[in-house]
């Protein structure tokens, strides 16, 4: 589990990671040997051309040279997948076997370089076959190198120099300093990243603040463990099996009728196609990439047509549609008109995000649809996660939400109401209701801005789909189920995502890899297979069992989905066939049942906003879907 400690300083990678790049490695170095000793024997005694001395020493130094790399390449395979991930004691020698390794780099360079000057130089006249081996040593060579530099530089950590750790726990130094030292070099890497990673954008205030914000999170979050990505990876596959066997153990839950959590308005059936109608606005709001995703074969062809035609000078436009492809892709997903729209906005900054408002005279509804993430920009957002003060009159308790959708809501706020836009489409339609909806990011921001608009417009709806599960205060979610509902498709991982359900997913990780006494490269193999061919979960050491046994210590402010909570979920077998229908079921359900993070393979495309819709349509034409997405859950899960 520790980071693997080489020419003294710390690694992203661990004793046991290497095994299966060491396998690899080891295949094409096999191969290669075989195909020079073929070569070597065939023609030995036969180098009679200009540079035939060479080439003879050549081979046979690559014969040996490679030989020496097999062997220490066997070494480390066999030692690194001893042992299990938290006991590394028979990996003890990697480290030694890694320097010798790397040795072995400085005569390959050497013999690489030969091998180019024989070819450049004293080739002529030489079998073809022997310049075509040497140049292809000589490149399999240097493709080698290149990536090996590239992986070092995959699992270089910029805060594993032994030196600096050194200094920072030094005598004289208490503990609290060394922490915060730690912390704040932890900070600043993370800073470094971001910069690097959105080198692009503005470096202006607000994305200084961003960038500080979610360095602190992260570097805090990852604080308290020593996990590299594949032990990560590895306890996510063994939470999946667990997950999977403590489900099929369990008794189907009971369908609810109606809402368990606010007054009984509407039934099931109508509340579904009112989400289903709302949720064509919230896929519109992507624009054109989700159009053309969706209509893969016809998308691009039904765009271009009206995608140069500018209409900013007859609508309310505003920003990144200069060729109007997201505006005719809005009218073609929603069916509406041109006159329809009031406002149009793909302004896109940090806390700034796209929104539309129209008039839905289906519904009789002045309908304002927030875009989800679609941008990096978007991601900071949704990675600014504090808490964030909202005072809403009349509800009592703690009102807080998500710092970076708050600002985004108080942006599109702002603009509703300070620009006068809301009051020209009730200028135009008094009669109307006001629906705000979105989907992901859009629906936390639709949340809010739900929230915000709420004693202005008592009438409001809000449809928020897939919404951010580290949303609104328990106060604040409570006061929302009275105009917010909230749709989630099956294991859809966003809306159980919040700091808290991500420290209790990290501290079960740590407890799957503790307890399991298997080593991590059967580990991995196994979950491949599970995840791709499926069968019956591995037996190990039940983890779910004992979860209450051990208080869990809360450090960040907890924060809830929003509104009443319409579960969709796929009936039928866990593993079905390709070409079986696929029918859903809607319940209602509540927050407590999202209050753990699911691992599935359907834990991100259950978030894709075509796949919402898909389900959201099939639930109320009720046709059955007849090509093959991967497979749900048949319940709502109230994961405990």
């Amino acid at each position: 589990m520790p980071g693997m400690v080489v020419f003294g300083r710390r690694w992203g990678i661990a004793s046991d990671d290497l095994v299966f790049p060491g396998a690899f490695e080891l295949f094409i170095r096999i191969i290669w040997w075989i195909g020079t000793l073929i070569l070597y024997t065939i023609h030995k005694g036969r180098f009679d051309c200009p540079g035939g001395a060479v080439l003879n020493i050549y081979l046979v130094g690559l014969l040996v040279i490679l030989a020496a790399i097999i062997l220490s390449q066997c070494a480390i395979v066999y030692v690194s997948a001893q042992g299990t991930i938290t006991n590394p004691g028979p990996r003890r020698f990697i480290p030694v076997l890694v320097c010798v390794r790397f040795l072995l780099y400085l005569p390959e360079i050497v013999w690489a370089c030969l091998g180019a000057m024989w070819v450049s130089g004293d080739s002529k006249g030489c079998d073809l076959a022997e310049v075509g081996a040497v140049i292809g040593a000589v490149v399999a060579s240097w493709i080698i190198l290149f990536f090996t530099g590239v992986g070092v530089l995959v699992v270089f950590d910029p805060l594993g120099s032994q030196r600096r750790s050194a200094a920072l726990y030094e005598p004289g130094t208490s503990d609290m300093q060394s922490s915060d030292s730690a912390r704040s070099l932890a900070v600043r890497v993370w800073e470094s990243r971001l910069r690097l990673l959105c080198c692009y954008l503005p470096q202006d205030d607000s994305h200084r603040t961003a960038f500080s914000g979610i360095a602190q999170l992260v570097s805090g979050f990852f604080s308290d463990t020593d996990l590299v990505g594949s032990d990560i990876a590895a306890g996510l596959s063994l939470l999946h099996q667990e997950q999977d066997k403590v489900e099929q153990c369990r008794d189907p839950d009971e369908v609810v009728p109606h809402s368990p959590s606010s007054p009984i308005r509407e039934d099931l059936q109508t509340e579904l196609e009112r989400a289903a109608h709302c949720m064509q606005f919230a896929a519109a709001a992507y624009g054109w990439p989700l159009y053309v995703y969706s209509n893969p074969l016809t998308g691009v062809f039904k765009l271009s047509g009206d995608c140069c035609r500018s209409r900013s000078a007859e609508y309310d436009i505003v920003g990144g549609d200069h060729l109007g492809c997201h505006f005719t892709s809005i009218l073609l997903s929603t069916g509406l008109q041109y006159r329809d729209f009031i406002h149009i906005s793909f302004h896109n900054q940090i806390y700034e995000i796209p929104f539309f408002v129209a008039l839905d005279h289906k519904k009789e509804a002045v309908l304002v649809a927030v875009r989800g993430t679609l941008s990096l920009k978007d991601v900071l957002t949704d990675l600014s996660a504090d808490c964030e003060n909202l005072p809403i009159e009349g509800v009592t308790g703690d009102c807080y939400a998500h710092k970076g959708i708050t600002q985004a809501a108080n942006y599109i706020y702002k603009k509703l109401i300070n620009d006068g836009i809301l009051n020209q489409a009730f200028t135009i339609a008094p009669e109307y209701r006001l629906v705000i909806t979105g989907h992901s990011l859009g629906a936390g921001a639709a949340t809010v801005l739900a929230i915000l608009l709420r004693s202005a417009f008592p009438t409001l709806q809000c449809y928020a789909f897939s919404p951010p599960g580290g949303l609104l205060s328990k106060a604040l979610a409570d006061y929302s189920r009275e105009f917010v509902v909230s749709v989630v498709l099956g294991k859809d991982l966003v809306p159980r995502l919040s700091i808290p359900n991500m420290e209790d997913l990290k501290r079960r990780i740590l407890k799957m890899v503790s307890n399991c006494n298997k080593p991590k490269y059967q580990i991995l193999l196994r979950g491949c297979w599970y995840e791709v061919f499926g069968g019956e979960p591995d037996n190990f050491p039940t983890e779910l069992e004992n979860r209450q046994d051990e208080p869990s210590h809360v450090t960040h402010l907890p924060l809830y989905p929003p509104g009443r909570i319409l579960h969709i979920t796929e009936e039928g077998s866990r593993r079905r066939s390709c070409f079986s229908p696929v029918r859903y079921r809607a319940e209602w359900s509540n927050e407590t049942a999202f209050s753990s993070i699911l691992i599935s393979p359907r834990m991100l495309g259950d978030h894709m906003p075509d796949v919402v819709l898909g389900a959201l349509q099939r639930l109320t034409q009720e046709r059955p879907f007849s090509l093959c997405p991967s497979s749900l859950s048949n319940s709502h899960l109230n994961v405990i």
